[in-house]
């Protein structure tokens, strides 16, 4: 079993699925914009989460919902250091935070963070590739067509998965030969991010169903599908199931990928992912 280490942690991977807890602290996000703001209201969200079963927190401060804008480092050095400085001394499992510009990662990782989580495959700052590499952090790399503002006016693909493999080999290629550690690579193959839904074409469900080719590459496979668009469209055919409503269809996209070789599964609802997941983990490692 390989490990990943984030911060002072040590996970063997194979042993169980990790959950990664989304901490929203953003007035926008598409499912939870607004309510963990304040720097109270999410740190105890983190705790909760924490209790509920969560093994990583993943700290956002932009919104990458479909068609959101970029805010400025200022902005979001606002919304997430105050967050991070809090949870550094009150919880007791690693933070993530999810973002690109290295400023923002410095930041965050001089405080105690230990993982970034890019949405971007550190192509959007060229210079978070050197404090991942000084700081010898893992990197999530995502797959992502287009940018947040844009990547769901109307995506094309051939076959969706080769595409996404051969993006994720040159990127974490590209992460390797810039001195950033085989073991400190995570990738993702970034449902929703500039996927088809809807009117026949599911891309997202093709990724889930393929999810173990992209084991090939030889890194952790993040998966995040929690409350996303294309759930609400398979769950409800004549209207799009609200974003309050996608539970279920959360936790089935869960455990498929947690069979297909997810390592992690990135959600909003933790304590319901957990339950599933340790009955699929306990049915997969009962050989």
């Amino acid at each position: 079993m390989s490990v990943l280490k984030i911060g002072n942690w040590s996970f063997e991977l194979g042993k169980k699925t990790l959950i990664m807890g989304i901490l929203n602290v953003t007035p926008d996000s598409f499912s939870d914009g607004g309510e963990f703001f304040s720097v109270k209201n999410a740190v105890d969200h983190a705790l909760q989460m924490q209790k509920d079963g969560a093994d990583i927190i993943d700290v956002g401060g932009e919104s990458t919902r479909p068609g959101s804008n970029p805010i400025s480092i200022d902005e979001e050095s606002t919304r997430v250091i105050p967050v991070v400085e809090e949870l550094v001394k009150k919880i007791n499992i690693p933070i993530s935070v999810d973002t690109y510009k290295s400023e923002i990662a410095k930041k965050t990782l001089d405080i105690g963070a230990g993982m970034i989580n890019d949405i971007t495959a550190l192509q959007g700052d060229k210079k978070l590739v050197d404090i991942i590499k000084e700081h010898n952090v893992p990197v999530c790399i995502i797959h992502m067509k287009g940018k947040p503002g844009d990547m769901q006016k109307n995506p094309q693909y051939t076959d969706v998965v080769t595409e996404i493999h051969d993006f994720l080999k040159e990127r974490t290629k590209y992460a390797t030969s810039q001195g950033i550690k085989k073991e400190n690579i995570i990738v993702d193959p970034g449902i929703g991010f500039g996927k088809r839904t809807g009117n026949g074409i599911e891309d997202n469900c093709e990724i889930l169903n393929r999810l173990i080719e992209l084991k090939d590459l030889g890194f952790p496979i993040m998966v995040g599908a929690s409350r996303k668009a294309f759930i609400g469209n398979i769950c409800c055919k004549k209207k799009k199931l609200p974003i309050s409503e996608r539970l279920e269809g959360s936790l089935a996209a869960a455990c498929i990928a947690a069979m297909n070789s997810a390592d992690i599964i990135r959600v909003h609802d933790v304590k319901e992912t957990r339950r599933c997941l340790d009955v699929v983990d306990s049915i997969l490692l009962n050989d």
